[in-house]
């Protein structure tokens, strides 16, 4: 290559598709779109129009309508578009009939995520997990997936059974998964070696939706320096760090962010990560207060949790960036009910203070406001569990 000479990385130029199939979705669909929009850009890609259609029922065929269709094939041709991404699982029959009509590379959420997850994984053991996941998402997608030589190559001694070319790639995927679970299986009992090595400390795992900031809390208190980045997914790989605060040292684990319609194959793929959460003694649950819609993300959060078998574990609800929560101020002489949008930070404290049955605090991590009051609510939670379980440890002493 000539001196001189840079290369820029070619930015894909992505339509976004959403369906709305009820009254539910066409309150959230730009809220889904958004989240959408927000993987593309963490995937290297720029989202550049929407398309929505109100259907009651997907199209077997290509998912949405033909007109819809139609109009973004029209859309794709004239403005340079690279990739069209749906914000649901397609059939495979599905991505391939789409592809045939627009002429381009047709995502859905789950291969988008998936696509993120091998970017961001940096371990071995992320890697694997990530290849694992790949591999058993496109397993069922192989049917039809080859339209060309419907039987291997014969002739003069080479002629096989007649297998046919998919049942051969199925083959080499199966294999692969095989190898990658019995891989995963070795990485589990080192994990459980070195979980069983932590003895007489308590385990705190930072838990919640991508993007919350959990790795920006783990830095916090850690004093170490966990990759934190404004972008979906920057955490792959679960960090333990032993952290003290007074006299008392536990042990506290940044683990991957939950998102909605997380794919199963991750959920599966990701078991020995996810076992940090199952085995903590305790869960600080963080959620970005920022965002409009963090009660359901919380959700979202709690019904993975429930999955996983860990929802029945002590929990501080941490309600982070505080700094960046905006309200719309009611107008005193406006006679409607107040929406979600009138509430002040003061009156979410009110409501959630009350209503929640666990601990809850608001933090700022980035402007560290409220940090004291969180440290001291964490060491106590921590200590009280420390006693329970261990009575007789000597870490923990009197201070004067």
């Amino acid at each position: 290559m000539p001196k001189g000479i840079i290369i820029k990385p070619v930015v894909e130029r992505a339509v976004l598709i959403g369906l709305v199939k009820n009254r539910f979705d066409a309150d959230r669909i730009n809220d889904y779109l958004n989240e959408l929009a927000f993987l593309v850009d963490t995937a290297g890609g720029v989202a550049v129009k929407r398309f929505i259609q109100r259907i009651d029922l997907p199209d077997q065929r290509t998912y949405i309508g033909q007109g819809k269709l139609n109009e973004i094939k029209e859309f794709v041709k004239n403005e340079d578009i690279n990739i069209a991404i749906f914000d649901d699982e397609l059939t495979p029959s599905q991505s391939r009939n789409v592809e045939k009509e627009l002429g381009i590379k047709v995502l859905d959420r789950n291969s988008l995520i998936l696509d993120i997850f091998a970017r961001r994984a940096r371990t071995a053991h992320a890697r694997t997990q990530v290849e694992l996941a790949q591999y058993e998402y496109l397993l069922p997608r192989l049917t039809r997936m080859w339209t060309h030589l419907e039987r291997q190559q014969g002739g003069i001694g080479l002629r096989g059974p007649g297998e046919r070319e998919i049942e051969t790639d199925r083959r080499i995927v199966r294999d692969r998964i095989a190898l990658l679970k019995e891989k995963l299986k070795e990485i589990d009992k080192i994990k459980t070696t070195q979980r069983k090595g932590r003895k007489e400390l308590v385990r705190v795992a930072l838990v919640g939706y991508t993007n919350v900031g959990k790795s920006t809390v783990m830095n916090l208190l850690s004093k170490s320096d966990v990759f934190a980045e404004n972008k979906l997914f920057a955490t792959l790989d679960t960090t333990v760090r032993k952290v003290v605060i007074g006299n008392l040292p536990f042990l506290l684990t940044d683990t991957v962010g939950f998102i909605r319609k997380l794919p199963h194959s991750l959920v599966e793929s990701f078991k020995s990560t996810l076992d940090e959460v199952r085995e903590a003694d305790l869960l600080v649950h963080i959620a970005d207060i920022s965002h409009p819609h963090f009660e359901e993300q919380i959700a979202v959060v709690n019904q993975t949790l429930s999955e996983i078998g860990a929802s029945n574990k002590p929990v501080i609800m941490l309600f982070n960036k505080i700094d960046a929560y905006t309200f719309v101020e009611k107008d005193p002489f406006d006679l409607t009910p107040a929406g979600k949008e009138n509430l002040s930070l003061d009156d979410l404290k009110k409501t959630w203070m009350s209503n929640s049955h666990y601990p809850s605090i608001f933090l700022s991590a980035t402007q560290k406001v409220n940090l004291e009051e969180f440290k001291n609510m964490l060491y106590g939670e921590v200590r009280k569990i420390h006693t329970k379980i261990y009575p007789f440890n000597n870490f923990l002493f009197e201070e004067f």
